[in-house]
């Protein structure tokens, strides 16, 4: 992910956006995208074709992109994260050959820049807090995501790119305590050894079914990938649910 100034709210984003996906997602419907695509790819390869990679069209975007609750979500911020997130779209229009929806992607994205802010507002309204301790921990996970050694090489990285340290604190700060927020909402998410088992038995099936050489992994050495998904899916619907209720009570402008 490339760093720049807006990084961390891009981070927060995507991190919520993840949380969203995982919802509507199990791990059948994932099997089933990864194969198409790579019979799409083996399609393209052998007519030689390749769609031409599109270009972010940001014309038009209006410099408040959206309120919420008198908090304007601003169209710099909207316009950083849309490159991060267009970046993948097209790719992944690339790979299946299908023309992307750039109007689509908008309002999509627009939808969860009102969700995070809903959020953010909501951990401040429960008065959740973010100890220094806990800042630095979280600093030290996005380093080793990031693959850049140390948190001062990490916060070094971020300052070349305008972003002081009390601005990625205070971004990394928001992000606990949202953290906190969804872990109160979603309650208990650990997954049984029953939901995990009917999981696996999913995924075997599905592979099987596929008939290809790739080998189908022991349930042991399946389990912790398959809990951690189910895990983000039971979250995922927390996430959406408080987003959906906190919209009912909020008032939201989309211009757009």
């Amino acid at each position: 992910m490339t760093l720049n100034k807006k990084w961390l709210l891009s981070l927060l984003f995507v991190a919520f956006v993840s949380l969203l996906a995982a919802c509507g997602n199990d791990e059948e419907g994932a099997s089933d995208n990864k194969e198409q695509e790579k019979q799409e790819e083996t399609e393209q390869a052998e007519s030689g074709e390749q769609p031409e990679a599109p270009e972010p069209d940001l014309e038009g975007v209006p410099e408040v992109v959206a309120s919420v609750n008198g908090t304007e979500i601003k169209k710099e911020e909207f316009e950083t994260t849309y490159k991060g997130q267009f970046q993948q779209a097209a790719m992944q229009s690339q790979m299946t050959g299908q023309e992307l929806d750039q109007d689509q992607l908008k309002k999509q994205i627009a939808e969860s820049l009102v969700g995070q802010e809903l959020l953010v507002q909501e951990a401040n309204n429960r008065e959740f807090t973010a100890s220094e301790k806990e800042v630095d921990q979280t600093l030290e996970e996005y380093a080793k995501q990031q693959q850049v050694g140390s948190v001062d090489e990490f916060l070094a990285a971020l300052k070349e790119r305008g972003m002081s340290e009390k601005e990625v604190r205070s971004q990394v700060q928001t992000q606990v305590k949202i953290d906190k927020l969804i872990a109160e909402e979603a309650g208990d998410v650990k997954p049984s050894e029953e939901e995990i088992k009917e999981a696996y038995d999913k995924m075997k099936e599905q592979q099987e079914s596929m008939d290809t050489e790739q080998e189908v992994p022991s349930y042991e050495e399946a389990k912790p990938t398959i809990e951690q998904q189910l895990t983000r899916q039971k979250e995922g619907q927390a996430t959406q649910k408080l987003v959906d209720n906190l919209r009912e009570d909020a008032e939201v402008t989309v211009n757009l």
